[in-house]
């Protein structure tokens, strides 16, 4: 049987008080929106269509960066859960098979809940909806179930339950139905009275009234955790990186002090990994089995090697490629460069828009100076290449293999490979003005302090 999903993601998001829609604030380094439909692309449906509203432009494009397959429905007025889904009729007008309903700012539903509702919509029912329970149900709607157990309806949080109905579990709002039926339900659908939205949860009991079969799936109320204020936000990251420290930990990393290792959604950590402490990882960062990362490192859109070593107090900007046994030591930024195997730059250094070659060793204080103001330029630095602290290497120059930097040099040209090069002025010494200069400059500060 063919799956298609539907994620709403067309309000507005008040709570938040920002100018930013809602489902595009950062949760692990993307937005939140990436979250659902990562959770979308796991179970493989055959499309799935985006439902925008506010700063409709500006979601739909983050949509489109995300995943350049998704459709996109617009819902111009935010009147309803009901009616964002019926905006998406058109895009699934030719969609034979079951649909799934899941909404932007609702992160932490798992594939296997998915599997599982639709597997019981398989078995039979028309309408599966998925509920938890919880210790303050005040603000849910309730799953209304029938004295024999059958799902009879969901009831808003703000009415009551009809006579005879009962129970505790609570509305999680993610529906799955076959799409010719949820579209028929919904054409039946009436506005709420009083704010005259129309709700997804009405087709439930229109379902019943039709005598087709419902039914509910439950799972753990972390999973149905939502975000609708700055509040939420930060409960919901916390929530993620727990998560994500206890699965980099069972993968086989060791994380020494695991409150302080910041993960994004799609970081990779492979076995055997060391991460020290007040490390942070940005998006599309991967780390392989074996690596060490020293604390107080920061890593964005980057790729490290088996066996090599970062830190501590590195960034790796985007771009960069850290062979393996490569050694990059403490306060060293490296941005779009290529640090081949067993090469080090141990120390205070910037590697901008270069390749440096195996087993080269970058010393102390070097900076490529990769930007005139206006464009970029490459540098290569060639292997077993040895540049003495304090160098300059102005891009694009390429030092050869096995060619020696002298220290404090500005290298504004090539360097063959095994040669010398020196790029500064020439020392010059004068025999007892230093200690002269200091006893004069002595004598002038002792003058003015008697004044």
């Amino acid at each position: 049987m063919s799956i298609a999903v539907i994620l709403l993601a067309a309000g507005q998001g008040t709570r938040m008080n920002s100018d930013h829609p809602k489902v595009l604030h950062p949760l692990g380094g993307v937005p939140l929106l990436a979250h659902a439909m990562a959770t979308a692309r796991a179970i493989e449906p055959e499309r799935i269509v985006v439902v925008t509203g506010h700063e409709a432009a500006r979601v739909d494009a983050a949509a489109r960066a995300i995943d350049d397959t998704v459709l996109l429905a617009r819902q111009p007025e935010q009147r309803g859960t009901g009616h964002a889904v019926l905006q998406t009729r058109e895009a699934l007008a030719d969609f034979d098979g079951d649909v799934v309903v899941l909404y932007g700012d609702t992160p932490f539903i798992r594939p296997e809940t998915l599997r599982e509702m639709l597997a019981a919509r398989r078995d039979g029912a028309s309408v599966v909806v998925l509920g938890f329970e919880t210790a303050d149900p005040g603000r849910y709607g309730r799953l209304a179930f029938g004295p024999d157990g059958t799902l009879e309806a969901i009831i808003e949080a703000e009415e009551p339950a009809p006579r005879g109905i009962g129970g505790a579990v609570c509305n999680s709002g993610v529906v799955v139905a076959d799409c010719r039926t949820l579209f028929e339900l919904l054409a039946e659908v009436e506005p709420e009275r009083t704010k005259g939205e129309y709700y997804l949860t009405a087709i439930v009991s229109l379902a019943r009234a039709r005598d087709l079969a419902t039914a509910a799936i439950l799972c753990p109320e972390e999973e149905t955790q939502g975000v609708n204020s700055r509040k939420d936000l930060a409960e919901a990251e916390a929530t993620f990186q727990r998560a994500a420290r206890l699965a980099a930990m069972a993968n086989g990393a060791t994380l020494v002090d695991p409150d302080t290792v910041w993960f994004a959604l799609d970081t990779a950590v492979g076995r055997d990994v060391t991460i020290g402490p007040n490390v942070w990882f940005g998006p599309e960062v991967t780390v392989e089995s074996g690596a060490t990362i020293h604390g107080f490192c920061f890593f964005e859109g980057c790729h490290i090697s088996q066996g090599a070593q970062v830190g501590p107090f590195a960034r790796m900007r985007p771009g960069a490629e850290i062979a393996e046994n490569a050694k990059v030591g403490n306060f060293v930024e490296i941005k779009n460069s290529i640090v081949e195997a067993g090469a080090k730059i141990n120390h205070f250094s910037y590697i901008g828009d270069a390749d440096v070659g195996t087993k080269a060793n970058v010393g102390a204080g070097t900076i490529v100076c990769n930007y005139d103001g206006v464009f970029k330029h490459r540098s290569r630095i060639g292997a077993r290449a040895f540049i003495g602290s304090n160098s300059a290497l102005v891009a694009p120059v390429e030092i050869g293999d096995d060619a020696l930097v002298a220290a404090g040099s500005v290298i504004t040209e090539d360097v063959p490979g095994a040669a010398l090069a020196l790029g500064r002025g020439r020392q010059v010494i004068k025999p007892g003005l230093g200690l002269r200069l200091m006893e004069r400059l002595r004598a002038l500060k002792a003058a003015k302090a008697g004044e």
